[in-house]
């Protein structure tokens, strides 16, 4: 059995390898593009916040609290998810860790990058994921788009990027396909967008943008719920 990728809506994936569940940012419980519960899920061994806010921290502490996942996040996150109950022991590093950092995880490895974007609490970051067989994911959490992604590109192979498309509180299309190009990924999946009406409706603009800026790049196009294997 491979990797698999599930896409439950917004910025919320669920990586499964034949060893771990690993869950991004898992907002459930009023995303209006998610077709399951928090409550639905049987396994899960680590959780990644990107940032603090409602639509990304979702029911993390809710579902480590449920199934006893680790928890990964910024220092500060970290320290809130401490104080509303879950247990030291279940976060990485204890306290969390930080911006350029990596944790080792049952032989995932898990480096924080930064991100551009806003929060209450620390710093908004994003995540480059190495799978135990060396398949490389990077989800950029919410973000503009900035030119030391190039940098990504050069220390990682990236696989695939979860990439956000919407505007307005994130990159759009046009800045997402060239994060692409910087990043030299493979391939990617557009996140952050139709869920909110301010957001773009699909994804049509990045396709046409993709074609320009990164024709290298392969767009996997992903609906809520769906899973696929890596």
């Amino acid at each position: 059995m491979g990797n698999k990728l599930t896409w439950h809506g917004h910025a919320n994936f669920e990586i499964a390898t034949p060893k771990l569940n690993i869950l991004i940012d898992p907002w459930f419980e009023g995303n209006p593009s998610a077709v399951s519960k928090s409550s639905s899920l049987s396994k899960v061994d680590l959780v990644l916040v990107t940032h603090d806010h409602g639509d990304h921290m979702g029911q993390a502490i809710e579902i480590c609290k449920q199934t006893g996942a680790h928890l990964g996040a910024i220092v500060e996150v970290a320290k809130h998810c401490i104080a509303q109950g879950i247990s030291q022991d279940k976060v990485l590093n204890g306290i969390g860790f930080n911006i350029g950092g990596s944790i080792d995880f049952n032989s995932v490895k898990i480096t924080m990058v930064q991100a551009f974007h806003s929060c209450e609490r620390g710093f908004p970051v994003g995540y480059i994921v190495t799978l135990e067989d060396g398949y490389t994911i990077y989800h950029a959490g919410d973000t503009a788009i900035f030119s030391s992604m190039e940098l990504w590109g050069q220390l990682f192979d990236i696989d695939l990027a979860l990439l956000p498309i919407g505007g307005v509180f994130t990159m759009d299309p046009r800045q997402a396909a060239l994060a692409c190009k910087l990043l030299k990924c493979k391939k990617v999946v557009p996140m952050h967008w139709g869920s909110f009406p301010v957001l773009e409706k699909d994804t049509k603009n990045f396709q046409a943008a993709l074609k320009e800026y990164a024709p290298q790049t392969e767009l996997l196009e992903m609906s809520p719920g769906q899973t696929v294997e890596l």
